[in-house]
């Protein structure tokens, strides 16, 4: 574990069999590690997705110690690597559930959740109607590779504040696993946010992304100066970059953007 520094991003389209999901995941996992990875980031949505929001969505919520972030631990105990992927949790209220994302360590403890706290009613969708906004709490970051690391779901790329708290809190690396709907010009918004975000942050970025027709692809990881170290464009596959802490601190030195900001962030 300690020589698979590489961060991986899966492009990769789940459906609505969690078996089959998470058969595939550990494949596409398995090809991440074969080629040094040590964290993986799967799309939101990995344990169960269909194009359109229903009532199967709510059927199909689980608890965080369900079968699909079970079968996750698994595979990443069994591989030796931290996982994070999203998942619909169960609700308290009983006609909606909730977008979450997990890291799961490489032992296959439960390292951090973090919740969709923008849901995506934009672009004639209304993903509240079936989902309900996560609370906003301290985020949870862990470790990896000398980095702090956190995590944002795909809407929320569109609000500065989110990545910005999550800097705040000390995170070097954001991940953001999402399932960006295609359209018109989503691509570029897609990986314009994603790279602003690095840059203003001047935090790594690792973004994965369900590929067309569905989604948009261009699952991407940028750096803190917002080049673009691992892309892929409309396959099905993992693409590999590794953060590099003394280039991170060099970045922060030759512009203290953080430091010097005159704006805090606090919920509305």
């Amino acid at each position: 574990m300690s020589s698979r520094t590489a961060v991986a991003v899966a492009q990769w389209g789940p459906g609505a069999d969690r078996e089959v999901n998470l058969a595939e995941l550990r494949e596409l996992a398995k090809r991440a590690v074969k080629h040094g990875a040590g964290l993986v980031v799967f799309p939101e949505y990995s344990g169960y997705f269909t194009p359109k929001p229903d009532e199967g969505w709510i059927a199909n919520a689980e608890a965080l110690n369900g079968p699909f972030v079970s079968g996750l631990s698994a595979i990443a105990a069994e591989l030796g690597v931290i996982i994070v992927a999203g998942f619909l949790e169960v609700s308290s209220q009983p006609d909606r559930c909730r977008n979450t994302i997990v890291a799961v360590g490489a032992d296959g403890s439960l390292l951090a959740t973090s919740p969709k706290l923008h849901l995506y009613d934009a672009f004639g969708a209304q993903e509240s109607r079936w989902v309900e906004p996560g609370e906003i709490g301290v985020p949870q970051l862990f470790d990896f590779a000398g980095l702090r690391v956190g995590i944002q779901t795909c809407y929320d790329l569109r609000f500065p504040e989110v990545t910005r708290r999550l800097a705040d809190a000390g995170a070097d690396l954001v991940l953001v696993p999402a399932e960006w709907v295609a359209g018109p010009g989503k691509r570029h918004a897609w990986v314009t946010l994603a790279t602003a975000r690095a840059i203003e942050n001047t935090v790594y970025l690792a973004a994965a992304d369900h590929p067309p027709p569905i989604g948009v692809g261009a699952s991407l990881i940028v750096d803190p100066m917002g080049e673009r170290l691992a892309y892929l464009d409309d396959e099905v596959d993992v693409a590999l970059a590794s953060p590099d802490r003394d280039h991170l601190d060099e970045v922060r030195r030759i512009n203290p953007a953080l430091q010097l900001r005159r704006f805090g962030v606090s919920p509305l």
